[in-house]
């Protein structure tokens, strides 16, 4: 590592709080009025097994995978990481928590919780009571186009993500800082608009992480990693430079991650090791 490449860690360093602990007992902790944006992305109790191995490929006459020109590949392990998805009473596991995370957020505050379609329903009747329901801002689709399609019913491909804020008359909200995407048809709004581009509405179409992609890399392959580009969208339109970010269901890093990469300050908790393990090496090496 370069001189300017450990200036760069260690600045990283400075900025994150990575902890191992259960929110439980981590988030009484902290103190209060000091978080400026919290983001979840708490397990969706599919009660599945989730789990990825991470494998490395070399090129070798005698491999076991063919590739591209018939070429043969050897695979061989680097890592597995798994956990159960599987969470009895789920809602006050997670509704528990976001009671002793409401106290941190400052007075303009806002979380952000990402959700199941199975479970958000249930978890917003309860949410509306930490926070009031008319602090209630917006429900934002996740949508995504990737994977198997049911033939029994319209295939489930969009995560919920449910934005509170403490005051809804007083929240960060910095639309200059949204990203712009395409029309979906430009030569209805002139050529000016269309190269400019549209914002978001409360739907946002984007792929999910690549299973060979060099952002999955980064995530070491975490099972539930989630594209920092969403990431960055929210860090950037609901906190300033400077603020601190909170998640405490902390998985791959990436909301850490897109805190630093927009100097932001970041705390992450996970009782996960493997988790801990993958944040800090994505935010050491964040660029």
């Amino acid at each position: 590592m370069n001189s300017q490449a450990r200036t760069t860690a260690s600045k990283h360093a400075d900025n994150a709080h990575i902890i191992h602990g259960d929110a439980i007992r981590e988030l009484p902790k902290l103190r209060e009025h000091s978080i400026h944006l919290i983001y979840i992305d708490p397990p969706f109790n599919t009660g599945k097994k989730m789990s990825y191995n991470k494998v490395k490929t070399t090129q070798d006459a005698h491999g076991d995978r063919v590739g591209y020109n018939n070429a043969k590949y050897r695979t061989e392990p680097v890592s597995h990481i798994s956990y159960n998805d599987n969470i009895d009473n789920y809602v006050p596991f997670i509704t528990e928590r976001i009671q002793l995370a409401y106290p941190l957020l400052t007075r303009n505050g806002s979380m952000f919780i990402h959700v199941d379609y199975r479970e958000v329903h249930y978890l917003k009747v309860e949410i509306d009571k930490i926070f009031g329901r008319e602090n209630f801002i917006n429900e934002i689709i996740w949508s995504y186009d990737y994977g198997a399609r049911s033939q029994k019913k319209w295939s489930c491909k969009h995560d919920s993500i449910l934005w509170y804020a403490v005051d809804n008359s007083n929240y960060v909200y910095n639309y200059h800082e949204i990203d712009r995407i395409p029309y979906m048809s430009p030569m209805l709004v002139g050529a000016e608009k269309a190269a400019r581009g549209k914002t978001p509405t409360d739907v946002w179409w984007h792929s999910i992480v690549g299973t060979n992609s060099k952002e999955r890399g980064a995530g070491q392959g975490y099972p539930t990693q989630k594209p920092l580009a969403i990431l960055e969208r929210i860090v950037r339109v609901h906190s300033n430079e400077g603020d601190t970010v909170l998640d405490f269901f902390a998985g791959s890093g990436t909301t850490g991650v897109a805190a630093i990469k927009h100097n932001r300050k970041t705390i992450l908790i996970d009782v996960n090791a493997q988790a801990i393990e993958v944040a800090r090496h994505r935010i050491t090496h964040a660029q």
